[in-house]
């Protein structure tokens, strides 16, 4: 019986070390997003809501429809990594909107008003 507990304890231990494994290839927290891991199709979403796509270039352009004037604040042109997530810039090179990256997929404003903004990958951009 004893034997069987340890056993038990032993792999249920493994599992939770391979889950971490699992989330931490996803999370790289303090290791900037390169160019090529950000380019694509990201879709801005709040409170549940997909409010439109933005595309990310590997030269650090932002292509923002006009469906995203609503969602964030001014107009995006350019992006760049921060230690912690990324931000989008305006043509005159200010930072417009911060977000941190919770993994390589999903990144987050928390905005002052408690609403928050999500960049999550992919969607169709157009």
């Amino acid at each position: 019986m004893r034997a069987a507990l340890i056993a038990m304890g032993l792999a249920g231990a493994a599992l939770f070390a391979g889950a971490s494994l699992a989330v931490a290839d996803d999370n790289e927290a303090g290791v900037p997003l390169t160019p090529a891991e950000a380019a694509g199709a990201w879709t801005v979403a709040s409170q549940g809501q997909d409010l439109c796509v933005l595309t990310l270039g590997a030269e650090h352009t932002v292509k923002a429809p006009r469906s995203c004037s609503d969602a964030l604040p001014g107009n995006p042109t350019n992006w760049r990594a921060t230690k912690d997530g990324m931000q989008l810039i305006d043509a005159g090179g200010q930072p417009l909107i911060a977000f941190h990256r919770w993994s390589n997929s999903l990144f987050v404003s928390r905005r002052s008003s408690g609403v928050d903004i999500q960049l999550r990958r992919g969607g169709r951009a157009g």
